[in-house]
């Protein structure tokens, strides 16, 4: 007996088989492109997406297929499908990184449950109404991504919290907000019903059994939004339990029992289980420290090892620091060149090097651009702490977050005790954990027992010295921070 769980991400799509421990049994992933019509548009054909899952199941050993007894959904978060009464497409999806509503949101003035962006359904339903009235014509049902997906594999057309919370269009626990719905104009009949993330939601059809090579009539969850699953599938299931993912960009996941406080900056939605979450989100993680180790033309072997030294020296106080730290000679780089959501709320900071002297090296400069990184993640956590949540230690994944010394200087930043995942693909194995449930083998109360594997990487030290580095940081960030909206000459 196995469980597959299917994850639509922005450029590709992920296929994960679980046995019934829970263990990763297969995986399996195919990439697409964004399609960018015009600009700031973000798009892709749902075409795409079928061709993508029918290629991804085809790479899963037959055996394996033949063994799935239910299916579990993941997909990007915000976004919309529209399609029409007989299931069509009625145009290409909308993708959270569009931005061609931005000029829209004065219709969510601020404070909002949560920051409201113009790639979210919302925003972008908003533009449909206005800019494309006879696809507004046509459509009959709004979706999610993940959502289209399991209606297109023969499943009921539904939705879940997490996804719904996240629209912009839903009160923070996933209820549609008819007024709010009203006051835009945007018909509430296109709005799926709203059900628990591991509730069965129709069962999967016989053309597209023959598709994928599976058995036709075995159960689909709904299923959850991505960041959601992935906390489902590394395992964070009680009150507290937390989550940092690095990649592009960052994310910091703290599970809660109850409905946090609204905080601006922070985002707080529905979990997959019966939890909330609290999220910063961080945009310029590894796409920063990718256009500095360019920059400074490094090989990454050679940024990391000139970044970090090979030793680490001891103040007379006992504090460690980098050999390439120069003392009296502070550097501090602002990663922020893609401007930053938490938990500045500003698309328009950017970054650079502050305090550059004479007698700093590249390998400084790479140092303090890794330093850099780790404190705007500092600064996102410590949002959520503010926010009321204790984090003391967090689980660790993503492929921006391998090397070693950068996960001490991590644990450091953050004060946080840090320990790894054994889980590279946890969207699609919290899929398969929801399908698992919503076929009725597992119950929402096991989830603890099925936590992946996590392994202690590092520990903060104490660096009073990179403590006052940060503080040196957040200084700088305020004093610029008035450069970022100035009019241009």
């Amino acid at each position: 007996m196995s469980f597959l769980g299917i994850d639509l991400g922005t450029g590709s799509l992920k296929v994960a088989i679980v046995d019934e421990d829970g263990h990763e049994q297969a995986v399996a992933s195919v990439a697409y492109a964004l399609e960018t019509p015009h600009a700031g548009w973000a798009e892709t054909s749902v075409q795409t997406w079928w061709r993508a899952l029918t290629e991804a199941a085809a790479r899963l050993p037959e055996a394996l297929r033949r063994e799935v007894k239910a299916i579990g959904l993941s997909g990007q978060m915000h976004g919309v499908v529209l399609i029409d009464e007989t299931g069509n497409a009625v145009r290409p999806a909308m993708l959270w990184p569009d931005t061609r509503a931005l000029s829209l949101l004065d219709a969510w003035p601020e404070p909002q449950p949560n920051p409201v962006a113009p790639g979210m359904a919302g925003p972008l339903l908003r533009w449909i109404v206005r800019h494309e009235p006879e696809s507004a014509r046509r459509t009959r049902w709004a979706l999610q991504p993940k959502d289209w997906l399991r209606v297109a594999l023969g499943g009921a057309v539904a939705t879940d919290p997490s996804d719904a919370c996240a629209t912009a269009l839903a009160d923070p626990d996933g209820a549609w907000d008819t007024a709010l719905l009203e006051r835009l104009g945007i018909p509430h009949e296109w709005f799926a019903p709203v059900g628990p993330s591991y509730a069965a939601a129709g069962v999967l059809s016989p053309d597209a059994a023959q598709a994928l090579g599976l058995r036709a009539g075995i159960v689909l969850a709904t299923g959850a939004a991505d960041t959601p699953c992935a906390a489902l599938g590394s395992g964070l299931a009680r009150d507290g339990d937390a989550l940092l993912t690095t990649g592009t960009g960052g994310q910091i996941v703290v599970l809660a029992e109850h409905e946090p406080a609204a905080v601006r900056g922070l985002h707080r939605y529905r979990a997959a289980s019966d939890h909330w979450y609290r999220m910063a989100a961080m945009q310029n993680v590894g796409i920063a420290l990718e256009r500095a180790r360019g920059w400074l033309s490094y090989e990454w072997a050679d940024a990391y090892n000139e970044a970090f030294g090979d030793c680490v020296s001891l103040s007379p106080e006992g504090n460690a620091h980098a050999n390439n730290v120069a003392p009296g000679a502070p550097l501090t780089f602002l990663p922020y060149l893609t401007g930053e959501r938490t938990p500045w709320l500003n698309a328009s900071a950017r970054g650079g090097w502050l305090g550059l002297a004479l007698d700093h090296t590249r390998g400084a400069m790479m140092r303090a651009a890794f330093e850099g990184v780790a404190f705007s993640l500092r600064a996102g956590l410590d949002a959520i702490r503010a926010s009321g949540a204790t984090v003391t230690a967090s689980k660790l994944a993503g492929g921006g977050s391998v090397d070693a010394r950068w996960r001490q200087l991590l644990a450091d930043a953050l004060n946080a005790e840090l320990h790894a995942v054994d889980c590279p693909n946890a969207a699609p194995r919290g899929a398969a954990i929801l399908g698992g449930i919503a076929s009725g083998y597992w119950h929402v109360h096991d989830l603890a027992a099925l936590a992946p594997g996590a392994t202690h990487v590092a520990s903060p030290r104490g660096d009073r010295a990179l403590a006052d580095r940060y503080a040196r940081f957040l200084d700088l960030y305020g004093r610029v921070e008035t450069w970022f909206d100035a009019p241009t000459p």
